[in-house]
């Protein structure tokens, strides 16, 4: 299994979106790089669920439940989507300035290419982060 973080601002797909919902597909990815994740991700794969300009916090698990396929915000065939279910809230949301000051973390994506909406996270970097959630 791959663990990776996907960020939405709360203001257009929030957590309690997707826990309201209990599935969503994640489309409107236009970034080459953020594409190879998704096309990446497994059925099962663990996303964190980032807050991002509106509170910039991972609050959530989600995970994986279909493979990516062709995203139906476009007619591009080119770019894809996948689809999310929640697994839990976190107990304790997790800032980008709490991230950004454990040197464990220097090196995840979310804090050296923080533009990216998509991206892949180490085993290590899961497991500093469910810690620093109180999990």
């Amino acid at each position: 299994m791959a663990y990776w973080l996907a960020k939405s601002e709360p203001s257009t797909y929030s957590w309690d979106d997707l826990i309201k919902e209990k599935q969503t597909c994640w489309s409107g990815v236009r970034n080459y790089a953020a594409r190879l994740h998704l096309r990446s991700m497994k059925k099962g794969d663990e996303v964190f669920f980032y807050h991002s300009n509106e509170g910039t916090d991972i609050v959530g698990i989600a995970k994986v439940v279909k493979e990516a396929y062709q995203d139906p915000t476009t007619e591009d065939d080119k770019w894809v989507a996948v689809d999310l279910k929640p697994v839990r809230k976190l107990k304790k949301p997790v800032t980008l300035e709490t991230i950004k000051k454990d040197k464990r973390l220097a090196q995840m994506a979310l804090v050296r290419i923080g533009r990216l909406s998509v991206q892949p996270v180490t085993d290590e970097e899961w497991a500093v982060v469910l810690e620093l959630a109180g999990e």
